[in-house]
């Protein structure tokens, strides 16, 4: 009795282990294209590039616990304005590192080995250049940052790769048979992924977010973008730097009820001396998006660039 009772428990036992590491099924719309659907964030507290304080793709539950708490400790120090500042207002924080299969990861650059973008010398001084290029020139519109100008969103959460954002960083999927569409909290943006067609426009076109087409390969949803519009090339505040020739491959699967897997490779030999990969989650969010306030020729440009002047007329009467 008591030997059948040992080898219950154990059918029991081993009927568990199997139930837990059984893989997420992926539930499916009513034409067959796995559920994509839903409002997600991807805010976390890993950053994009590795800090020195880490040395290796992965780290521990103490370590990572530091880094949370100095990250967040620093957030808030920063706010020079006292009540009311920027941080305190809308600015958002990850309060928790990335966890990817059980690992802490300490970057979402995965490859390189050091979770440093891959830039050439040539690619260094061109991204130097582009941000001084930005850095106080208040001569007219056209030579602000596109983000300033209300044509895309900030942070780089528009268009490809999606990074993380510093404030408004939900992102509603939709999908269709024809078309998967991710509609952007921060900058009010919608992106089009076509998944009928096949090919990009010619070089000449050029598509603020650039022009995506996707495909699905299984449960994962391959996006390919190109066409990127030279002036979206810097992405505040990473910073991060592509040219008009860019190609950015994103892959898009649903991991669980409540997490979609987010790949990405970056591939631009102007800057980089290879193609850099990064990994991160889009977590699901009962969170509502809200509307983004923002458009081109609002108050605040005008009033950016009056500043500009009464600060240039001060200088002359100096």
């Amino acid at each position: 009795m008591r030997i059948f009772g040992s080898i219950l428990i154990l059918q029991l036992i081993f009927c568990s282990v199997a139930v837990a590491q059984e893989p997420y099924k992926t539930q499916r719309k009513a034409y067959g294209a796995p559920d994509l659907e839903g409002i997600w964030t991807n805010i976390t507290a890993t950053p994009l590039q590795r800090p020195p304080a880490f040395d290796s793709l992965t780290t521990t539950e103490v370590q990572a616990a530091e880094f949370e708490r100095a990250s967040v400790d620093s957030f808030l120090n920063d706010n020079k304005d006292g009540v009311g500042g920027r941080q305190s207002e809308w600015w958002e924080v990850g309060q928790q590192m990335t966890r990817i299969n059980g690992e802490i990861r300490t970057s979402v650059i995965v490859d390189p080995a050091n979770g440093r973008m891959p830039y050439t010398a040539a690619g260094q001084a061109m991204l130097e250049a582009r941000m001084k290029a930005e850095d106080g020139n208040f001569d007219g519109p056209e030579v602000r940052p596109p983000d300033e100008r209300c044509l895309v969103g900030g942070s780089g959460t528009t268009g490809a790769p999606i990074f993380t954002a510093r404030y408004n960083g939900q992102y509603q999927i939709i999908q269709s048979p024809d078309v998967v569409v991710i509609a952007i909290e921060n900058g009010g943006q919608i992106r089009m992924i076509r998944l009928r067609e096949d090919r990009h426009p010619p070089p000449d076109v050029r598509l603020w977010m650039g022009h995506s087409i996707g495909r699905w390969e299984g449960d994962t949803l391959v996006v390919e973008t190109t066409n990127f519009m030279p002036g979206d090339g810097l992405k505040h505040p990473q910073p991060i730097f592509i040219t008009d020739r860019a190609k950015i491959t994103e892959r898009f699967t649903r991991i669980s009820p409540t997490a979609i897997s987010y790949q990405y490779s970056v591939e631009d030999p102007d800057l980089f001396s290879q193609t850099w990969r990064g990994e991160q989650l889009f977590s699901a969010t009962a969170n509502r998006m809200f509307e983004y306030a923002c458009h081109e020729g609002n108050y605040a440009m005008p009033n950016i660039l009056r500043g500009a002047r009464h600060r240039e007329s001060t200088a002359r009467a100096k």
